[in-house]
């Protein structure tokens, strides 16, 4: 009996510790998400939005997508803005208006949208 309260006890730390990982997007950093990226990106970065598709968007929560694109490469576009090959519209550029704990955050945010 004392076996099987120490397994229970260590699985519900396992899942506890799992949990914690994967903690709560920062309220403010979702706000600006959807103040500045969703109408593209769409609230869960799937990119499956009007203006989305319009530009190319690329669906954030891939994989494939999520291994492919850096840390530093997210930030540049939202710095810098970015246009999807063969598209006459684009992401505008955040450099001016955003603060670089924002760019960080956001950069942080789009990690968290992974399926």
């Amino acid at each position: 009996m004392a076996k099987t309260l120490r397994h229970f006890l260590f699985a519900a730390a396992l899942f506890s510790f799992a949990g914690a990982a994967r903690a709560e997007p920062d309220a403010k950093t979702v706000r600006l998400w959807r103040a500045k990226c969703a109408s593209c990106h769409g609230a869960d970065g799937n990119g499956k939005t009007e203006q989305g598709e319009k530009m190319g968007v690329s669906d954030m929560t891939s994989a494939a997508w999520q291994k492919k694109t850096t840390d530093d490469a997210i930030k540049k576009a939202i710095l810098d803005g970015k246009k999807a090959e063969g598209k006459t519209e684009g992401m505008d550029p955040y450099k001016d208006s955003l603060s670089a704990e924002q760019i960080d955050a956001l950069a942080a945010h789009v990690r968290t949208l992974a399926k």
